[in-house]
């Protein structure tokens, strides 16, 4: 064995386990909430799934995950009929690995106020998502404009508004 393979043999030796202790993809759940979260692909599997299909420029992808909703109710926000009073000066910001961050009030999030549909997909296409686009997505279908969907998602935080 020559002097450079055995050289290529010790980098994938050693890049392997290093390749290996990456940590998984995730998403953080913090603010106002009983329960912080960090969400990987496998939590959001284990939950209540949905789908979503959107057009673009002629295209459709069918996006796969879990309603936002869902997400903050495991975290413990107040969601559905305890949604009232100081509780609805709430917000949520999303934001991108980029920089990129959305606001969105808490009772446009819940699905007992609003017909608004709000997606935090891991799959399009049935594919996982990856690479440029991120692990995570935040769909909207009903938007208008595709200006407030969030590729890279990497957090929400829920904010609570003091007087």
């Amino acid at each position: 064995m020559t002097t450079s393979m055995r050289s290529l043999l010790c980098v994938v030796a050693f890049a392997a386990p290093l390749a290996a202790q990456e940590p998984a993809p995730s998403i953080a759940v913090t603010g106002a909430v009983a329960k912080p979260l960090t969400l990987t692909a496998a939590d959001l599997a284990s939950m209540p799934r949905a789908t979503v299909t959107t057009m673009s420029d002629g295209m459709s992808t069918i996006y796969e995950g879990v309603w936002v909703s869902e997400v903050l109710k495991k975290a413990g926000v107040a969601l559905g009929s305890a949604l009232r009073g100081a509780a609805l000066s709430t917000y949520v910001v999303a934001s991108a690995t980029d920089g990129y961050q959305v606001v969105f009030s808490l009772g446009e999030l819940d699905p007992e106020m609003t017909e608004g549909k709000y997606l935090l997909a891991d799959k399009a296409n049935g594919q996982p998502l990856f690479g440029e686009n991120g692990a995570f997505r935040l769909v909207i279908p009903n938007d208008k404009r595709g200006a407030r969907a969030i590729r890279m998602l990497s957090s929400l935080n829920v904010v609570q508004l003091k007087k």
